[in-house]
């Protein structure tokens, strides 16, 4: 039976109002906005869709669903629970927090190889909080998979893997052995909502909580302690925009003034 794990995320809400958005400096977190929940991340939950749809071609499949992060991360799980996978699995430790793209990856693909036999990897093509999108390729190499990103279309057939890839200027169509790891972009198309019934049913669907432990991963390697980027800054830019009207009773007075203006201000 084909197995899929699609990988997904709590993000802040992309909705939120860019007057709401604060930010921590001294701790260098986002800090959640009152009223406002987080959101599962929308191109993760496009891999579920995606996943799904290869079910409904081939026929009988296991869909498993993955997250990173604490207890409020498996309303991400639940939603796509809903949406119609099989079971989840949630990390929570605090071991894993504040960990970059690496130290995720490790995690994630300790999971995954915990969780083999499995066929294919799917995931959002990045995340609307970071946007870095590299996770999914380091979990590949970690697992020495092959990794197709940016796929609007993805097929299993005869135990091989097809991907319709978005580029710059249009399509490609590539194959692939199995298993392996997808990245699923927007151009898939709209995911299935889930129905009352499917959300109530969701509520009894088993979802496993891993800590570091369980996955036998150094704890070195995982969160703040295993990344390998360090974080500057984060800060919200302040944009400050002044306006200066160039005015003159002739087209060629006020271009003569403007001229004028730049080469003060040495910009010509």
């Amino acid at each position: 039976m084909l197995h899929m794990i699609c990988c997904v995320k709590q993000v802040p809400d992309p909705e939120t109002p860019a007057s709401q958005f604060k930010v921590d400096e001294a701790t260098k977190k986002v800090l959640p906005v009152p009223g406002i929940q987080p959101v599962p991340d929308e191109y993760a939950i496009l891999g579920v869709e995606a996943a799904l749809r290869i079910r409904d071609a081939v026929g009988e499949a296991k869909i498993t669903i993955l997250t990173l992060g604490p207890e409020a991360a498996r309303d991400a799980v639940k939603h796509a629970l809903a949406m119609g996978a099989d079971e989840g699995v949630q990390l929570t430790d605090a071991a894993f927090e504040n960990g970059d793209s690496f130290a995720t990856a490790r995690a994630l693909a300790a999971a995954i190889k915990k969780l083999e036999p499995f066929d294919l990897v799917l995931c959002g093509r990045q995340a609307p909080d970071w946007d870095v999108g590299v996770t999914p390729s380091i979990v590949a190499d970690i697992l020495s998979l092959p990794c197709i990103t940016r796929a609007s279309n993805v097929k299993v057939s005869d135990g091989t893997l097809q991907v319709e890839r978005v580029l710059s200027d249009g399509f490609e169509t590539v194959e692939a052995s199995l298993p392996a790891v997808v990245t699923v972009s927007n151009e898939l198309g709209e995911p299935r909502y889930p129905q009352l019934k499917q959300i109530m049913a969701a509520a009894k669907k088993q979802v496993s909580v891993w800590s570091a432990g369980d996955l036998g991963v150094d704890s070195s390697q995982l969160g703040a302690a295993g990344s390998l980027l360090s974080l500057d800054r984060l800060y919200v830019p302040v944009q400050d925009v002044k306006c200066e009207f160039i005015e003159g009773e002739t087209p060629e007075e006020s271009a003569e003034k403007l001229a004028a203006k730049l080469r003060e201000e040495k910009l010509i």
